[in-house]
């Protein structure tokens, strides 16, 4: 039996999923070069001199029950979330960073003033908790853009995950370190499979709900078929040739970015800043434990 064994953390899941969601028929690979000649690219580009890294964290502090008599109490969730902007030329800074808190629930609810801060309502749809969590990602996503904004310009914004959420962002270059979709047919998941470290696939054009041009880019060595996998992605608005000279600037930049098994255990596909950004961000989340005292003594206070 022949196998290999993959480096990420297994406690983060997986950076590929076994079965991806096909998506292929929404692609148009001859974007670049013709399908019949597609073979990976090695980017001949300058490195970017000043790129931002924009992300964000988040976690639910409580689930609530919120009474509405005579009716079943209604479902909620506390979350304290953050977002930040670390810009790298040829030193790290933390640009920008905000802290929001939220109650989560499609009852009609007041906004919770604890120990540790405000809990505002953000009406959200549905009520099962997967519902409500799609709610605090968006509104994470919503202070990611305002953190970048507060930055200000840079050559290539890279957001942690798919761009949908980001396209207002000036430069935004979408990262997907986890692969749950694949986009490209059959005949062409070869030149996938074959990158090596440094080396990207041609870019193609997705088109759902909006238009965005993708690529895959090999970070670095690593064992399993999705090791040092990412996919990056860029609003389709922009020119093909401006599409084709960012993504080779950007592929040729990230994998200087590009984290250790020792030091990241989401290795390489967690770029240094977003992993230094991320623990930044969490000390400002503050202790989890206190936020729920907090919300038990301002729940016997409404009592």
């Amino acid at each position: 039996m022949r196998y290999t064994v993959e480096i990420w953390d297994p406690d983060y899941g997986a950076p590929s999923t076994p079965e991806l969601e096909d998506a292929s028929e929404n692609v148009e690979v001859n974007v670049e070069m013709a399908a019949e000649e597609w073979a990976p690219v090695l980017p001949e580009a300058d490195v970017l001199s000043d790129i931002m890294f924009v992300d964000g964290v988040r976690r639910v502090d409580a689930s609530l029950w919120i009474e509405q008599p005579p009716d079943f109490p209604g479902f909620a969730l506390a979350a304290t979330y953050a977002a930040g902007a670390v810009r790298c030329n040829g030193r790290a800074s933390l640009e920008s960073a905000a802290i929001g808190r939220g109650l989560f629930t499609s009852s009609t609810a007041d906004d919770i003033v604890s120990d540790v801060g405000v809990y505002e309502v953000k009406a959200t749809k549905g009520t099962t908790p997967e519902e409500l969590w799609l709610g605090i990602q968006q509104r994470m996503a919503d202070l990611e853009a305002r953190v970048a904004r507060e930055a200000g310009d840079a050559e290539v914004v890279v957001v942690d995950g798919p761009l949908s959420h980001h396209r207002e962002i000036e430069n935004a270059v979408g990262y997907i370190k986890t692969q749950k979709v694949q986009y490209l047919p059959l005949e062409l998941r070869s030149v996938l499979t074959s990158l090596l470290p440094g080396f990207r696939t041609p870019i193609f054009l997705t088109t759902t709900s909006w238009s965005r041009y993708s690529w895959y880019l090999r970070l670095a060595n690593h064992s399993g078929p999705a090791g040092g996998l990412v996919r990056c992605e860029i609003d389709g608005d922009v020119s093909r040739p401006q599409a084709i000279r960012l993504a080779n600037r950007v592929s040729a930049t990230l994998p200087r970015y590009a984290s250790d098994r020792h030091k990241d255990p989401r290795a390489p596909q967690n770029l240094y800043p977003i992993g230094g950004l991320e623990r930044d961000l969490r000390h400002r989340l503050g202790d989890r434990e206190l936020a729920i005292r907090a919300l038990r003594r301002a729940a016997a206070v409404a009592a």
